[in-house]
């Protein structure tokens, strides 16, 4: 008996509705603030394998990569500075998520989007006008800010307008627009590395232009969720709005118990102080643990340094940045694997089968550059088995890609009460970068001095996080969000934490049996 408990979707309600077509255009608009992050995990490790951008900006490490042509492959790229460059992004957006939390409960969901959107497009412009170091990083800055702001908002937006029974295929839109940023930064790469006049690095950077007008002026024009209108006061707009996306006048239930969720929220001033109560303990762990086994994947060091590793490995500049291309690709179709398949198999299939492949796509890797390279990165990989490298590494994308990429953002965005949502987002936001700051900033120093044995390291994560989710994370699956209490109700540990006084979701109390829904244990 595994530690997983499945709550029937018989146990929880099914309140009547059916995807509207106005939903779906809502939903693709909103997840269309993914591009902006996926654009951006892309443009950079493409960028810093560029000469001219290197000559300019970082001359110590363009002059070690074209003098020495011994020096160790596996530290070829090593420079804080350079890592700066890709990271400082990151710890931007953790510090502007926790804004962002208020601006997404104060004025709602699409306003956080508009200043996610209108931020990132004034950083793409410094980027790509940059004269020195600092401009440079000053508009990674601004581009941090704004990927905050998406990050925190789109996910809960996405969660809140979707039907429970759709709500995992609808959520990882935006995963899937994150995927499509990266696969359309690693193809302007590949295109803007052969113009010979320099300036190629400028067009990657300035492009990034693109996915911030789409979200900017798309979030002019979506709609407010039901649930953020009543949270704001705004009642018979909140009946309107839920009328209109589920299709039907029968939104009685529905509405009610949104109406119950606000108000036990306003009961709660101090969302922050409230988050870290023993009744949210699961709900925090879970916002805490996802976002950081998300990032020790390793996935970022495949995604934003993908033409700098393959390039690191043997692959000429070209074939490193068609390598990245590929895996791009996988990314995105894979993707869609999960779209079709996360509200049928449920969170909890795709997390362990996704583990499963990575853990063992990582130690595949690991070896088949150890193999080449030994501890002292001299070494030369054939047309033949670089494919065999490109050809696990894509295996393990795809893992990913349909695991702990959609479900990273989707479980957290899924779990929380509407008194803490926002915070809880925010944490889940700021831990993600927080972390993927971390591996940013230390991905290429480590890869110098752990060689071939950080794809180890990240597998070993893979194993930890994978036994994590089979003990500790229920099935979420066609669960509307205003019910999720008496999923962690119903699990063996985390029931522990919630007292029969906390659970109040209308008339779920009356289904109840000994306090608790019926459910299946696995």
């Amino acid at each position: 008996m595994a530690g997983g408990v499945i709550v029937n979707t018989g146990g929880g309600k099914e309140y009547p509705g059916k995807l509207t077509l106005f939903v779906f255009i809502t939903c693709v608009v909103a997840a269309t603030g993914g591009l902006i992050f996926g654009y951006d995990i892309g443009i950079s490790g493409g960028v810093m394998q560029m000469n001219p951008f290197l000559k300019k900006f970082f001359p110590e490490v363009f002059r070690k990569k074209e003098d020495d042509k011994s020096t160790n492959q596996y530290c070829e790229f090593d420079s804080q500075l350079l890592t700066t460059f890709t990271s400082s992004l990151y710890l931007a957006a953790l510090v502007a998520s926790f804004f962002a939390s208020t601006v997404t409960r104060v004025f709602g969901r699409k306003w956080s989007m508009l200043c996610g959107g209108l931020t990132f497009l004034v950083g793409a412009a410094l980027n790509g006008a940059a004269q020195d170091v600092l401009m440079l990083i000053l508009g990674r800055i601004l581009l941090g800010i704004g990927v905050g702001f998406a990050n925190q908002s789109v996910p809960v937006y996405l969660s809140e307008m979707a039907p429970a029974k759709l709500r995992g295929m609808l959520n990882i839109g935006f995963q899937l627009m994150i995927t499509v940023g990266i696969l359309a930064a690693n193809l302007i790469n590949y295109g803007t590395a052969k113009i010979k006049a320099g300036w190629g690095w400028r067009v990657s950077l300035a492009l990034a232009a693109v996915p911030a007008v789409i979200i900017t002026v798309g979030s002019v024009f979506l709609p407010d969720t039901p649930n953020s209108l009543i949270e704001r006061g705004y009642p018979e707009e909140a009946q309107r709005m839920l009328r209109r996306i589920r299709g039907t006048d029968d939104i009685h239930d529905e509405y009610r118990d949104l109406v119950t969720a606000s108000e036990e929220s306003k009961l709660m001033r101090h969302p922050w102080a409230n988050i870290v109560k023993r009744k949210y303990r699961p709900q925090l762990t879970m916002a805490i643990l996802i976002p950081f086994f998300q990032q020790l994947t390793g996935i970022n060091v495949i995604m934003f340094y993908a033409p700098v590793l393959f390039q690191t490995i043997g692959f000429g500049s070209n074939a490193a940045l068609m390598s990245a291309v590929i895996t791009g690709l996988v990314n995105v179709f894979a993707t869609f694997v999960s779209i079709f398949t996360v509200d049928k198999l449920g969170r909890r299939k795709l997390f362990l089968e996704g583990g499963a492949q990575m853990i063992v796509c990582q130690i595949i890797v690991g070896t088949l550059i150890a193999i080449k390279f030994g501890t002292s990165g001299e070494g030369h990989l054939s047309k033949t088995y670089s494919s065999f490298v490109v050809l696990f590494i894509c295996i393990y994308v795809a893992g990913f890609a349909w695991s702990w990429g959609p479900l990273g953002w989707l479980v957290p965005s899924e779990i929380f009460p509407l008194e803490i949502r926002s915070a809880g987002q925010s944490i889940n936001v700021s831990v993600n970068m927080f972390f993927t700051f971390v591996i940013a900033q230390a991905f290429l120093t480590m890869l110098c001095h752990m060689k071939f044995g950080l794809f180890y390291f990240f597998g070993g994560w893979v194993l930890i996080m994978t036994i994590f989710i089979s003990f500790f994370l229920p099935e979420t699956k066609n669960v509307p969000i205003e019910e999720m209490i008496l999923v962690w109700r119903s699990h063996w540990f985390w029931g522990h934490f919630i007292a029969d006084e906390d659970v109040h979701v209308g008339k779920a109390e009356t289904e109840m049996s000994n306090g608790k829904p019926k459910s299946d244990a696995i």
